[in-house]
């Protein structure tokens, strides 16, 4: 029995952890060569599912139309990664931008949030989400408990 990466697993239900990833944490992987997806299942301890939500994707598409070449491509690889997430309705994102709406979808959820962002970090960590985060640029680290 096995699951992939979009989460379809085979008898595996229970043991398969959701994972909300920010947007700067899809360039995790080709900044830092750090494979996202197997350091997400080492630090979990089992397979995962991982959940872009769609405001997410639309601003990596917005930051893609006013960026350099070669930031574009980076763009671009993230949104490659994309294609192996399960990705969230919920297009339109209320007040506060797409990290606040990630901060509602993992309080509302429970699963834990895979970010950079020191300062979203805190919040989430205020608000008791578990943070997963890219530590000493060679291996991510999970803050927090997960329920």
């Amino acid at each position: 029995m096995a699951a992939d990466r979009r989460g379809n697993s085979e008898g595996l239900a229970s043991s398969l952890a959701s994972v909300i990833l920010d947007t700067n944490f899809l360039f995790v992987p080709l900044r830092f060569g750090v494979d996202i997806f197997e350091e997400l299942e080492r630090v979990l301890g089992r397979h995962i599912r991982c959940i872009v939500p769609r405001p997410v994707i639309r601003e990596l598409n917005l930051l893609k139309r006013d960026s350099n070449p070669s930031f574009q491509k980076e763009i671009d690889f993230a949104l490659e990664l994309v294609r192996r997430c399960h990705v969230t309705d919920g297009d339109r994102v209320l007040a506060g931008g797409v990290d606040d709406h990630i901060m509602r979808l993992a309080i509302q959820t429970g699963y834990p949030v895979a970010t950079n962002d020191k300062e979203f970090r805190r919040r989430l960590r205020a608000e008791g989400v578990p943070v997963i985060f890219l530590r000493q640029r060679t291996h991510l680290e999970l803050v927090g408990r997960m329920k």
